[in-house]
């Protein structure tokens, strides 16, 4: 294991000076929220800050709000938080699922949405809801507020569109659909603590409109424009959930690593999608459908 580099730590209490140093220290500032990855990244000599700005003690920052059916996230807002956030299970089905999800109960204690999204991993099971609800991702810098669709925020495997003055102050969401649900499917190797061999986020409405998004399948979460363009409109039937299975080579761009190999990424998002189709119009129907258990036997 590397030794830790030396850096500076502070902890402004209010975003204003959390942004003046952010301004003054540019790129080599680092925000920690939760810490789960920066402090995994430092243990392993993959990031080398000058300074790390906790932002811990910034009031107001671990607000969960639904406001005219916009789901507001601060960046302080844990995957507990979600958890245990009432609403959440009837409004976005599909941020509950993936929250489930990930990591273990000890790091969803800790670990935030706003620094899963800033990791940037490409495997982050935060992507595909997000994706499907169009979120918006708020940033603020000494010079004003940016707001980036969230399609706009990935550039890259850890990299994104914010900029080095920038902090994240929030996410929001809305539902896309006046009456849907919506379902989040991940494969990993094994029950426990793992990243996605792959995950994929279905939403869907009684007039059959659908939004399809994966992660762990390209070097960014994207969108699934082909098969969304085939399901649009159309009522699922067994033929039509085919030829959604045969667009997935098009829409993903998978590789190979230590968790699976590329041919067999393609052929479980294949099994993933139609599981996840129609597990979503079930949930749709007032079904109760545990994603954790459909993909038993793969």
């Amino acid at each position: 294991m590397a030794i830790a580099p030396t850096f500076e730590y502070v902890r402004p209490r209010s975003l204003e000076e959390a942004l003046r140093l952010k301004a003054q220290y540019r790129e080599r500032a680092l925000v920690l929220a939760g810490g789960t990855d920066l402090i995994a990244n430092l243990r392993e000599d993959m990031i080398h800050p000058e300074l790390l700005i906790d932002i811990k003690d910034i009031p107001g920052l671990d607000k969960i709000v639904i406001e005219a059916g916009t789901l507001k996230l601060g960046p302080l807002v844990t995957f507990t938080q979600l958890i245990e956030f009432g609403p959440l299970g009837k409004t976005f089905p599909m941020l509950l699922d993936a929250s489930r999800t990930v990591a273990s109960v000890g790091i969803r204690n800790r670990a935030t949405l706003v620094g899963n999204i800033c990791s940037a991993v490409p495997s982050l099971d935060s992507a595909p809801p997000l994706l499907c609800h169009e979120a918006v991702v708020h940033c603020l810098s000494l010079e004003g507020e940016r707001h980036i669709r969230i399609d706009d925020w990935f550039t890259g495997p850890r990299k994104t569109a914010l900029k080095p003055d920038e902090i994240v102050t929030g996410i929001t969401l809305q539902p896309v659909f006046h009456s849907g649900s919506g379902i989040y499917l991940k494969l990993g190797r094994y029950g426990g603590e793992d990243l996605a061999q792959a995950g994929w986020g279905i939403l869907i409405d009684g007039a059959n409109h659908y939004r399809v998004a994966h992660c762990a399948l390209g070097p960014v979460p994207a969108r699934a424009s082909k098969i969304e363009a085939l399901l649009d409109g159309n009522q699922l039937n067994e033929a039509l959930i085919q030829q959604a299975m045969d667009l997935v080579p098009e829409e993903i761009s998978p590789i190979t690593d230590i968790r699976s190999s590329k041919e067999y990424r393609t052929h479980i998002s294949k099994v993933i999608l139609k599981r996840g189709l129609l597990a979503a119009r079930e949930r749709l129907a007032g079904k109760d459908i545990d994603p954790r258990t459909l993909l038993g036997g793969i």
